[in-house]
Order: C-alpha cells, then sequence, then structure tokens
C-alpha cells in the first residue's frame, strides 16, 4: 500500500474530519458526525482506497 496522497490532500482531509467529528459533540449532536472518521483516518495513513480505481494520485 503507497500512498497516493499529497500533503495538502492530507491537510485538507484532516481538517475536514476533525470538524465532521466535532459535530458529535458540538452543534446537533447527532451520530452523522462520525463519518469524519474516514476522512480522518486516510489523512493519517496518507491513502485512499477510492483513489487506486480512479488512477488519482496527488502525491509527487
Amino acid at each position: 500500500m503507497t500512498r497516493n496522497m499529497g500533503t495538502a490532500d492530507r491537510v485538507l482531509r484532516g481538517i475536514v474530519g476533525l470538524v465532521l467529528i466535532s459535530l458529535v459533540f458540538i452543534g446537533p449532536k447527532t451520530a452523522w458526525g462520525w463519518i469524519g472518521l474516514v476522512p480522518l483516518v486516510t489523512a493519517l495513513i496518507g491513502w485512499c482506497p477510492m483513489y487506486l480505481p480512479l488512477g488519482i494520485r496527488t502525491c509527487k
């Protein structure tokens, strides 16, 4: 499993993931905020499974 996400992509996903997870504790307090784990985990590992079939690679 090689990295297929660049730094800017990872930072953006990390921010989006944290914002979505914060919705669980602040705001509407619904379970839908846990969907933020997906972009957060992909940002941490640097690999997006959806990029593979689409042929996308944002890292150098």
